[in-house]
């Protein structure tokens, strides 16, 4: 069986719960980082020396790195459904997992901790609308593509979503001004349909 090491409020975390919800993988979960502890636990260290989560164990098989992960399950469980089988399609996907890690995962994270992990007394205003204002830019930048396919990952819901689709939960339940993205917004539609989406990304923000 499958086993994911993590605390379900990361959004990396969130990536992988997702992923195996929507292949149906029957899979352990177990609590790690952060108030749970584990990570600095030598047993941990052995399966992931960075100490970080997510990380899977699949069989004799260990992997750590939240993308990684994702393209793993998609491509050995749901080859053709999750995982592209053309490779341009597959490489336009694996794009915006990485777009969502290399540009927008560090806007995000200085408004989502300003906002949500942060007591309001002590809050650094100009850090959360720095990070707010460039978080909206480049979700535009998807919006664009949206007015256009369905999914980032073309015309059927795949792996190219999870990653961008995890911080969009938080965006849309922030208490925060946001520019009208219209194809962006039917896109999150469509994801809150999701069951497994609902069921590992839809948790509240914490």
């Amino acid at each position: 069986m499958l086993t994911i090491w993590g605390r379900n409020n990361s959004n990396n975390v969130k990536k992988v719960l997702w992923c195996a919800e929507e292949i149906g993988l029957a899979y352990e979960s177990i609590p790690a980082g952060g108030s749970f502890g584990l990570t600095a636990d030598p047993a941990y260290r052995a399966m992931n020396p960075n100490g970080l989560v997510p990380t899977i164990r699949d069989g004799d098989f260990v992997l750590w790195e939240s993308n990684a992960i994702v393209r793993y399950l998609a491509g050995r469980y749901a080859p053709g459904v999750l995982s592209p089988e053309d490779p341009q399609a597959r490489a336009s996907a694996d794009r915006w997992m990485d777009f969502t890690t290399s540009s927008v995962a560090a806007p995000f994270r200085d408004l989502f901790w300003g906002m949500v992990r942060t007591a309001p007394d002590k809050r650094d205003l100009a850090a959360i609308e720095a990070g707010r204002a460039k978080f909206a830019t480049l979700l535009a930048i998807a919006d664009r593509t949206l007015a256009e396919q369905p999914f980032l990952s073309g015309d059927s819901f795949g792996m190219g979503d999870i990653p961008l689709g995890c911080f969009t939960y938080a965006w849309f339940e922030m208490p925060i001004e946001r520019p009208d993205l219209p194809h962006l917004a039917t896109w999150y539609e469509r994801l809150k349909q999701r069951p497994a989406y609902q069921k590992t990304v839809m948790i509240g923000l914490s």
